[in-house]
């Protein structure tokens, strides 16, 4: 069943992502408007770099406090994202996805394609598709 459904057909595809030079303080407050706990960072070319989550932002905000540096600079996403990423490829399938769901323990996965960021396949997408095909079935 789910061999022959691809990611293309289920993934997100308008995504919020961030530039290595967002200043962080800009970054949270984008994870903040859009109620999401982390985007993808991307290069002019869409090549995806790396992720930025709120984890990432609390470790480069306990960091600053640490050092006692001043908030208001705050520095990049580029000083603060995890730049090993798990990804999918565009055309998995749901199997081999849900597979890396359960292998990886992860909620989403940013789809590439030739490396660019393409979308984003998450639990509920698949989950989505299986209900999908249990209403045709």
């Amino acid at each position: 069943m789910l061999r022959s459904v691809k990611v293309q057909d289920y993934m997100a595809t308008n995504l919020i992502s961030f530039s290595p030079e967002t200043r962080l303080f800009d970054a949270i407050r984008a994870l903040q408007e859009y109620g999401i706990s982390g985007a993808p960072v991307v290069d002019s070319d869409g090549q995806l770099l790396g992720m930025l989550s709120e984890l990432d932002c609390l470790r480069a905000i306990l960091t600053l406090t640490y050092h006692e540096e001043e908030m208001g600079s705050g520095g990049h996403v580029a000083d603060y994202m995890t730049p090993q990423v798990d990804t999918v490829l565009y055309g998995s399938d749901l199997t081999e996805v849900s597979r890396r769901f359960m292998e990886l323990g992860r909620r989403r996965l940013p789809v590439v394609h030739q490396g660019k960021l393409v979308g984003q396949i998450s639990r509920r997408d698949v989950l989505r598709a299986v209900e999908e095909f249990a209403k045709d079935g």
